[in-house]
């Protein structure tokens, strides 16, 4: 994978994470939330059309599988329900789990690191080894190396 794909990548996380946090305290859909959230970016932001589809599908599938999803972190996030998270760890851990189960060709490894950064970057450095705790949890009993 080039720098640049990396680097798109990583924009797309952000971005799909930022839509989530719109349906989740807008209490949207993927579809509201994936509508509303490019039209309002920065026009000198560009990003290409294969970051917006891979956001676009990171968000839609997190939502869809959001049962599932919350069932395997309330089996690993140990002492936390899922409603007493801060939201933005709760994002942040539902998008990788959610990548963990839909993109096998993404190493476990590149997944969690990326989920780590947006813990660091969008909550804070207490939930970066909660976060790390939860997805290796996680990683593991989904059977990825």
């Amino acid at each position: 994978m080039s720098r640049v794909e990396t680097s798109g990548r990583r924009r797309a996380r952000e971005a799909a994470l930022q839509m989530l946090y719109q349906a989740e305290v807008g209490r949207s859909s993927a579809g509201d939330a994936i509508t509303t959230y490019w039209p309002s970016r920065d026009p000198e932001d560009e990003v290409s059309d294969a970051t917006r589809e891979f956001a676009n599908r990171l968000v839609g599938g997190t939502l869809a599988q959001l049962t599932d999803i919350d069932a395997r972190l309330a089996a690993h996030a140990r002492n936390w329900r899922i409603e007493r998270m801060a939201v933005i760890d709760r994002l942040v851990l539902r998008l990788a789990v959610y990548e963990l189960i839909a993109s096998p060709d993404t190493p476990a490894k590149v997944i969690i690191n990326e989920a780590i950064e947006l813990a660091r970057t969008f909550s804070g450095d207490e939930a970066v080894a909660f976060v790390n705790g939860v997805l290796d949890a996680v990683r593991k009993d989904l059977g990825r190396e």
